[in-house]
């Protein structure tokens, strides 16, 4: 690993202590490096508070030094004025000379346009280091921003004899099938996601709350379908406790502050349909939590990224059998008696 390397992978470290908090922002890291050490650096924590660049350059204790400095951020410097003022205009002020970027941002308003005004202000500028590994960073920011959809995560707990439910059940609550560490897991990526989704039959079979409250962090906007209106108003989903999106056929339902309504049509275009009303409400990532039918209507409709499958150690013999997958397996961990896979989309 080179010093441009270094100190990149520096920034992507940083960049991920904002995973769950920045949406509908990317996630950002920034170093700044005079004579071979460390003299600032941040990350950004969320939208509409400063950027990594500006955190950094506010840790800097002697600001003498950035005119000799190189700052290292793991996406293009933005150009123009959001809910904060450019990231390039900061850099010129503080004349600040090297800028090391890891990769190109493709929201519109930048696209290249930071890295062309760094360089006609006469900055040396230098572009793509560590990039595979910082556009990993913003999948979910790149896949809204290039595929006009959130990145879509699926998640299923099956039996070892590949079942997600039994035939049966004594109550309405969930048949665990993974282990308590497992599930704190499932609640830390629901931290992580902008949205979570279910369909209706697990919400009626579940009566579950969508949230996080074996971990720490923010409730993900919580999507539920309900194509005829069969989910009761006293279940969790509707408390109004937690911004919800309630996909229906059903036309003549109103909105509250928290609880909103929106109509599609349930056919084979229903994916399609979903995306394109999440795309509207700024959702970058989706974690889809099933059930069954749900999960199999976005995996056949190519409609995924990303499939986290835990198989746990309990036997069903019968029951709803799990979802069917083709991707490629990334990454196997085992937690006490379950065993996570991690699969990615062939595209």
């Amino acid at each position: 690993m080179n010093t441009h390397e270094f100190y990149m992978n520096r920034c992507v470290e940083l960049a991920k202590n904002g995973l769950g908090t920045t949406y509908t922002n990317p996630l950002v890291g920034s170093v700044i490096v005079y004579n071979n050490e460390i003299i600032g650096e941040g990350w950004h924590r969320k939208a509409g508070e400063p950027h990594a660049e500006v955190n950094a350059v506010n840790s800097v204790k002697d600001k003498s030094l950035l005119s000799k400095a190189t700052i290292y951020v793991s996406l293009e410097p933005c150009s123009h004025f959001g809910k904060t003022p450019p990231c390039c205009d900061l850099i010129i002020q503080h004349k600040i000379p090297n800028v090391v970027i890891g990769t190109i941002d493709p929201f519109a308003k930048v696209a290249g346009n930071g890295i062309k005004k760094l360089i006609e202000a006469g900055k040396n500028v230098t572009v793509g280091i560590l990039e595979d590994a910082c556009n990993e960073l913003n999948k979910r920011f790149f896949t809204f921003h290039q595929k006009k959809r959130p990145y879509i995560i699926l998640k299923w707990a099956e039996s070892s004899d590949g079942f997600i439910a039994p035939e049966t059940r004594a109550e309405q609550k969930p048949v665990w099938i993974s282990n308590v560490y497992s599930r704190q897991l499932v609640h830390k990526w629901r931290s992580e996601e902008q949205a979570i989704l279910v369909g209706t039959q697990t919400v009626i079979d579940d009566n579950p709350k969508l949230d996080v409250r074996n971990w720490t962090g923010t409730n993900p906007v919580r999507i539920v379908l309900d194509k005829s209106g069969r989910i009761p108003e006293d279940y969790f989903v509707k408390d109004g406790s937690v911004k919800t999106i309630i996909i229906t056929e059903n036309q003549n339902l109103k909105n509250s502050t928290s609880v909103f309504f929106e109509n599609c049509i349930f056919d084979n275009t229903l994916p399609f349909s979903i995306v394109s009303i999440l795309q509207q409400y700024d959702i970058q990532s989706l974690l889809i939590e099933g059930g069954k039918q749900t999960l199999q209507t976005f995996i056949d409709a190519g409609l995924w990224d990303e499939a986290r499958v835990f198989k746990g150690a309990v036997t069903l013999q019968s029951g709803t059998a799990a979802p069917f997958i083709t991707g490629t397996l990334q990454e196997k961990q085992t937690i006490l008696n379950d065993e996570l896979l991690i699969f990615t989309h062939n595209d």
